[in-house]
């Protein structure tokens, strides 16, 4: 059965920052746990995960999106957990009240009928990027030392598309931006990406202009 995965990706300078971190460490240390593929800096929110209802998936994530707009989440410093494949170090991220909420609503209705991981399930939820894993734990004070000799990202980022893969390939993206699912052909599309950006960029100005226009009135 294929296996889904749910996630958020970073765009931006966000993404370039995440990258870059990446790949030092890979070559720093000689660890290869998330460049052995194109490594695309994201956030899971689901999965992996089995069903046999994808198009049931597709609409609720499509559902649920539909009702958010400009969804902001800061990333924030570094971290690490253990899991049962050894140690993760991460990208901490601060989620805005609406990430929260949309994550939880979402995950409230995939475990009805998709067989989610135990932390999926749960309604305090650890947002995180994946920076190093896998093959780091021999290695792993080093790295956290170098890391932390770092400064400390503190990167504000909007969520602009949710998307759904299918054993590690796009299958579908929801954009928040145009409010339209995406298929695989459209969610690469430079095209439509440059579209997205645009009434991202018209969306985040009027909400700027309508706050500044707001403390006016609230002064005068």
């Amino acid at each position: 059965m294929p296996h889904y995965l749910i996630e958020f990706r970073f765009h931006g300078y966000a993404k370039k920052y995440l990258r870059r971190r990446i790949f030092e460490v890979a070559r720093r240390f000689h660890v290869r746990g998330v460049t052995r593929k194109r490594p695309v800096p994201h956030i899971s929110v689901a999965g992996p995960f089995e069903t046999r209802d994808i198009k049931r998936v597709i609409r609720d994530v499509e559902s649920v999106a539909k009702n958010y707009n400009l969804v902001n989440f800061k990333l924030k410093g570094f971290g690490y957990f253990n899991n049962p494949n050894g140690k993760v170090i991460y990208a901490d991220i601060e989620p805005s009240k609406e990430l929260e909420e949309l994550r939880w609503e979402l995950a409230k209705r995939l475990m009805k009928y998709a067989e989610l991981k135990e932390w999926d399930k749960k309604k305090k939820f650890s947002f995180h990027a994946t920076i190093a894993f896998k093959d780091i734990d021999s290695k792993f004070s080093d790295i956290w030392r170098y890391l932390k000799s770092k400064e400390e990202p503190y990167i504000n980022q909007y969520l602009l598309r949710i998307t759904i893969l299918r054993n590690g390939k796009i299958l579908y993206e929801y954009d928040l931006m145009l409010k339209k699912l995406l298929n695989r052909k459209e969610a690469l599309s430079k095209r439509i990406w440059k579209k997205t950006i645009l009434r991202f960029e018209m969306k985040l100005f009027f909400r700027k202009a309508f706050a500044k226009v707001k403390r006016i009135l609230w002064w005068s």
